[in-house]
């Protein structure tokens, strides 16, 4: 069964919701100046209340390895999101799981995951955060491409309407969604994110492959 994560969490009320429909995962983005950006003493209350089983994402792009490490251990995350140019050799000396952006527009891109030894990798579009605007998905022919024995989590673009045509055409192990679920940057839409798991998750007995 394909999990989903629902990134970008800024407030209790989308957390709970988000697990309360259905979510496996919940992403919260420690990248400063972003729009979805959340400060890790708020992060920190909001997972606390959360329930057992739900893995805890933290995002980061770019950060000092002591300042990722830090971040880990106040809000107690279970893994670690690295969304920028990170060296291979930095995320060694991390022990949660740890999942690395792959940015993607061509099949060259793809050669980038032979330098990473990670938990699972998420493909990306290279294109800026959005800022309430649709993203346009990532050729999904290169997600088929991609696949390995490291899982796949799919993201960039998705939304109710096209995540259940992204389940069955690649497979992913999980679908990662932001902007496609929200009512305006940094808050959720419930409908649409109860929409998007049930789709995610009926299409998972008619993949393509």
């Amino acid at each position: 069964m394909v999990r989903v994560k629902i990134c970008g969490i800024t407030n209790a009320e989308d957390a709970h919701l988000s697990v309360e429909a259905g979510a496996d995962a919940l992403g919260f983005i420690f990248v400063e100046r972003t729009p979805r950006y959340i400060a890790p003493e708020i992060a920190a209350r909001i997972i606390a209340g959360l329930p057992p089983f739900v893995t805890v994402v933290g995002v980061f792009w770019d950060h000092a390895p002591g300042h990722v490490k830090a971040i880990a251990e106040q809000c107690r995350l279970g893994a670690l999101q690295f969304h920028g140019d990170e060296a291979p050799e930095s995320l060694t000396d991390h022990d949660r799981l740890l999942i690395k952006t792959i940015k993607v527009s061509r099949v060259e891109d793809l050669a980038a995951m032979d330098r990473y030894q990670v938990s699972a990798f998420l493909l990306d579009s290279p294109a800026r955060w959005s800022e309430g605007q649709a993203r346009a998905p990532i050729p999904w022919d290169l997600a088929r491409e991609a696949a390995g024995p490291t899982p796949l989590i799919l993201s960039a673009g998705l939304t109710p309407e096209n995540v259940g045509a992204a389940v069955r055409h690649c497979a992913p192990f999980a679908v990662d969604v932001d902007s496609g679920v929200e009512a305006r940057p940094g808050r959720k839409d419930p409908t649409k994110v109860r929409r998007f798991i049930e789709a995610a998750r009926s299409a998972t007995s008619a993949r393509e492959c």
